[in-house]
């Protein structure tokens, strides 16, 4: 009968068991794929704790070895797998992926990664200074892919799996709706302002229009005989592309949206200045762009949001009353809010702005006041 082989403290050794020179432990396993594999401690009482492990994933089929890999690497893997994302989609997954590789918690192994980790990880980057968005954005990306690491019977549960308002507190600026005055007030300082933008900022207020939906109109689109816009595409720029063109954002912002007198003036003034070039800008097959900057190229929300930047701390000077932060995004929410208490009905509001579920027309874009409700309910009361 052989001796049984024992460590530096005098204790028997398992199957597969080693103490190594340094004392700590090893044991060797043959993995799910018939490959030989080793886990490693520091005591034996840890490696110990290891195999049962190892045996309780064995016993069900998860890939124990597959578990070491890290965060990162996970990441990559189902990004590769990722397809028909649209330009904007991948440049925020693509700038989420650099800031999994950078942090040190990329580096974890995925198997290691605890509910509370993950929890604590959103934690520690709202603290340091990342708004509630951006680390959505890495929700977006960390949660399938530790979802598939489960499919893939490498984890058992996906620590991701959390509501992240729970965790971290909504930070998001809120966009407030123009009331009518400001309204007014805006669009004769913008007039009076002077620059290429006046009826740009008319149209997006008269239309709820996505700027680069704005931009992406060619004469081709305008009906100024029925009063309507046809919108079929937006037109992008990024730092890699300097000009294309993309489908609306959803495919219900493939629509037609009807014009005001005061649009129709201005999209009218739009064409009637609109300089004849040499050669026209061809965009992705596309060309005639209406809205062009000073040098005759398509203007993108680039232009617009610079100038609106540098109309902001003028016009709050020159208005006597506090006013909100002016963008594009608010002259949208405005023309929501404006439609909506003048009495369109939801699923008609949902169709003009483009949305694809009426819940984000009623709950993002929509600001309702004592004053609209007030007018609404003198309507009904009647009927009461």
């Amino acid at each position: 009968m052989s001796e049984k082989r024992k460590d530096s403290k005098g204790r028997v050794l398992k199957d597969g068991e080693s103490q190594r020179a340094n004392g700590t432990y090893d044991y060797r396993y043959t993995d799910i794929h018939k490959k030989r594999r080793c886990i490693y401690a520091k005591s034996l009482t840890e490696l110990r704790k290891k195999e049962e492990e190892l045996w309780r994933d064995l016993a069900d089929g998860i890939d124990y070895a597959a578990g070491e890999m890290t965060v990162a690497d996970l990441v990559d893997r189902y990004m590769n797998l990722k397809r028909g994302l649209k330009p904007n989609s991948l440049r925020s997954y693509n700038t989420a992926v650099k800031r999994i590789h950078a942090d040190p918690f990329g580096q974890k192994a995925i198997k290691t990664v605890k509910l509370s980790d993950a929890k604590g990880w959103f934690v520690f980057l709202h603290d340091s200074g990342f708004k509630q968005n951006t680390i959505g954005i890495l929700q977006s990306v960390v949660r399938p892919a530790f979802e598939m690491a489960v499919e893939d019977d490498i984890i058992r549960k996906n620590p991701f799996k959390f509501k992240l308002s729970d965790v971290v507190p909504k930070d998001a600026y809120v966009r407030n709706a123009l009331t009518r005055e400001q309204q007014e007030k805006y669009l004769q300082f913008v007039q009076d302002y002077g620059g290429n933008y006046y009826d740009d900022i008319v149209i997006l207020m008269g239309t709820g229009l996505r700027v680069s939906e704005l931009y992406g109109l060619t004469r081709a689109d305008i009906d100024f005989e029925r009063h309507c816009i046809h919108v079929r595409r937006q037109l992008c720029r990024t730092a890699e592309k300097p000009y294309f063109v993309t489908p609306p954002k959803t495919k219900s912002g493939i629509r037609n949206v009807p014009m005001t007198d005061t649009v129709c003036a201005a999209l009218r003034r739009v064409v009637k200045a609109r300089a004849s070039t040499k050669v026209e800008a061809l965009v992705d097959g596309c060309s005639g762009f209406l809205f062009l900057d000073k040098s005759g190229m398509p203007k993108v929300a680039m232009h617009l949001e610079n100038y609106m930047r540098g109309v902001q701390g003028k016009f709050e000077k020159a208005y006597s009353k506090p006013v909100p932060r002016i963008t594009s995004h608010v002259l949208r929410h405005t023309f929501c809010t404006n439609v909506q208490q003048a009495g369109l009905d939801v699923k008609s509001l949902q169709y003009l702005m483009g949305h694809s579920n009426a819940s984000v027309t009623l709950d993002v874009y929509t600001h309702s006041s004592f004053e609209s409700v007030e007018r609404a309910f003198e309507q009904i009361a009647g009927n009461l």
